[in-house]
């Protein structure tokens, strides 16, 4: 990420100020529905109407939202904002190459790896070689499917278990 790691609370703080006011990129704070309790966040970046193509990024996670159903159920909320609210044609992915936890959840989310971009930014005081991902309008219907197969919760047992995998497409 381009920004952090924060030392003092209230450096981080100074940065979700300035994040609350932007609007691109446009953040989401994603809660737990039942406690309201934050537990990390997301954007839409580099939104671009005319061509229909947004990207999503700066996705933090706390441990607490890590590899859970509220994780998943935000991507997919914000996939279908962007392909069925908005009526975009593209939703990117981008990271750093050397992340891989960020390329294994791209593709577990139903991003296309696209390419590398070699040295597609300076951050940190380093080149960055960024994966590109993607999920275009014509391949939603089927990951959306999948989405929702999953997040049924007949999916699910009595301790909130996944009974199924997150299945986005066909192999």
């Amino acid at each position: 990420m381009f920004n952090g790691p924060y030392t003092q609370k209230s450096d981080f703080a100074a940065y979700l100020a300035t994040a609350q006011a932007s609007t691109d990129p446009l953040f989401y704070v994603i809660c737990d529905a039942s406690s309201g309790k934050a537990m990390g966040y997301a954007n839409y970046l580099r939104i671009e109407p005319a061509m229909g193509v947004i990207e999503v990024g700066n996705i933090a996670m706390s441990p607490l939202l890590q590899k859970t159903r509220i994780a998943t159920e935000a991507i997919y909320l914000m996939m279908a904002h962007v392909f069925d609210d908005l009526g975009y044609r593209r939703f990117e992915w981008k990271c750093d190459t050397l992340n891989g936890p960020s390329k294994k959840a791209a593709r577990r989310f139903g991003f296309t790896y696209d390419g590398m971009f070699p040295q597609a930014v300076i951050y940190k005081g380093r080149n960055r070689d960024t994966a590109w991902f993607s999920i275009i309008d014509k391949d939603w219907a089927e990951i959306k499917a999948g989405y929702e197969t999953w997040l049924d919760p007949a999916n699910f047992d009595a301790d909130g278990v996944q009974k199924a995998p997150l299945v986005t497409r066909e192999v």
